[in-house]
């Protein structure tokens, strides 16, 4: 019973990530502008970016689209001979590693953010906590067990 507490633990702040990042990235890439989030363009003066295009999309893609597709791994855990490639932890199914992936995926987004936009909100503190969630929940060793691959 513990096990599967973890695992709809790690399902539920995943999508939590995964929803918020495709109503955000959508909405940015749709309205490049800002203006359908209310976001002014003066944000990105000290960015790369002349709009919210580009980081709407990476938004859309890797914190939206992922994690939703790494709920459906997660629950299923299909075989990927490219997601395999890309596993550093070879004892481990794909999907709890790309879990720890997207972890630091949202890590290095809030971090990029706070930079680009030389500020500090309390959303920066509640997307690096469930980043830190997300970490913690999938390395407990409960979460850990259901996805080692036999040997």
């Amino acid at each position: 019973m513990k096990t599967t507490m973890g695992r709809n633990c790690l399902i539920l702040l995943l999508g939590f990530l995964g929803l918020g990042a495709l109503g955000g990235g959508g909405a940015l890439v749709i309205s490049p502008g800002g203006r359908l989030i209310g976001m002014p363009l003066s944000l990105l003066k000290k960015s790369p970016f002349h709009d919210f295009l580009i980081p709407g999309t990476v938004l859309f893609l890797l914190l939206g689209i992922a994690p939703c597709l790494l709920i459906f791994a997660l629950i299923r855990k299909p075989a990927c001979t490219f997601a395999e490639k890309l596993n550093c932890y070879r004892d481990m199914h794909w999907s709890w590693t790309f879990s720890i992936y997207t972890a630091f995926i949202l890590i290095a987004w809030i971090q990029l953010e706070m930079v680009f936009l030389q500020a500090v909100s309390w959303l920066h503190t509640f997307y690096m906590v469930l980043a830190i969630a997300i970490l913690f929940v999938a390395l407990l060793p409960a979460v850990r067990s259901l996805y080692q691959k036999s040997i």
